[in-house]
């Protein structure tokens, strides 16, 4: 163990001890796409105890060109991420315990998954599941790292139940949501670069050097060459109910939750999103018009051709997803496409 880690060991933030104490450590992590799949690989090769990763989906082509863990060999296969992954991480480090899971992260999963866990890592694609990680963060105060990315911009944010604002404070001052990689494209970079501040942050709270952690929201754009540190520490705030004075974490109430239901007789999935608000219908049609796919509409809808599946959404946000009855499925094409 010694010698595997030696280079870790000699660096002074971490040492005999911080290594001892990052491989009594359990983490957990949310998501094995880009994020989920460079954040476990380090967090693997830096000898964590164990990492337990969940993850719905399987792997595509179109995930090669920045999800390092995935081969051509597991699209062909059609492999859950959330599979290869494992074989991929227990090939590269023996002694860290691996556990899979090929699911869904819904609250009450989460819940379950939250006992004995010491970080949660966000490598998730859309905002109602990292806000039900916030929620379970602050539940049973567990540390959690949110982390985005998407075109050549990226974000991260390391949140400490009882001591920094938690994601629901943010959003009171900080307009997080916007594209996906399916809407706005993605490169390598801006990927490997939120990883690096996951990890980064990961590893204080692993070796528990809490004066090390960052407090600031850290963005950047790496084809526009901008970086940004932004304190948040005014952002607490006391009503806030995820994580203030009388918290009934809201976004584990499954009335709070997207809604899906298999409509009658049609092989058709209705979504109705967790909050009500009006889509720019042109803005999104003009979006994925420009990544090549077919979209057509009028004032009240758009449709959207996706394959052997079409998705019909209409300005409230509500949506029909036609060619599947998957109630897991059609949720994952809708976040894909609107966040």
């Amino acid at each position: 163990m010694a010698e595997r880690y030696s280079r870790q060991i000699l660096f002074p933030g971490i040492g005999n001890e911080g290594q001892r104490k990052i491989s009594s450590k359990h983490v957990l992590m949310i998501g094995a796409g880009a994020l989920g799949s460079g954040n476990a690989e380090v967090l693997t090769r830096a000898g964590v105890g164990k990492l337990t990763i969940i993850d719905r989906d399987y792997v595509e082509a179109s995930n090669l060109q920045r999800q390092q863990l995935y081969t051509e060999e597991d699209v062909a296969e059609k492999l859950p991420k959330a599979a290869a992954a494992e074989g991929r991480l227990k090939a590269i480090n023996s002694d860290v315990e691996i556990e899979a899971i090929i699911g869904d992260a819904t609250p009450e999963f989460l819940e379950e998954l939250a006992e004995g866990v010491d970080l949660i890592i966000d490598a998730t694609d859309n905002f109602e599941t990292r806000m039900a990680i916030n929620d379970v963060s602050q539940k049973y105060q567990i540390p959690w790292i949110y982390g985005a990315c998407v075109g050549s911009y990226g974000m991260s944010f390391t949140i400490l139940p009882g001591v920094t604002p938690c994601l629901n404070c943010l959003l009171r001052t900080i307009p997080l949501q916007g594209l996906t990689c399916d809407t706005g494209g993605i490169i390598g970079p801006a990927v490997q670069m939120v990883v690096s501040h996951q990890t980064a942050e990961a590893l204080k709270i692993l070796v528990e050097d809490w004066n090390a952690i960052r407090t600031a929201f850290v963005s950047f754009d790496m084809w526009r060459n901008e970086y940004t540190s932004m304190k948040m520490g005014k952002a607490k705030f006391a009503g806030c109910l995820s994580c203030g004075e009388h918290p009934t974490y809201p976004y584990l109430d499954k009335d709070n939750m997207t809604k899906t239901t298999v409509l009658c007789g049609r092989d058709t999935v209705q979504i109705r999103p967790s909050a009500q608000g009006e889509v720019s219908l042109e803005q999104l049609s003009g979006q994925l018009g420009s990544l090549g796919y077919t979209v057509k509409g009028n004032p009240y809808l758009i449709s959207i051709e996706l394959g052997s599946e079409r998705m019909v959404i209409f300005n409230d946000g509500r949506a029909l997803v036609h060619g599947t009855k998957d109630l897991t499925h059609a949720k994952s094409i809708y976040q894909r496409i609107m966040g």
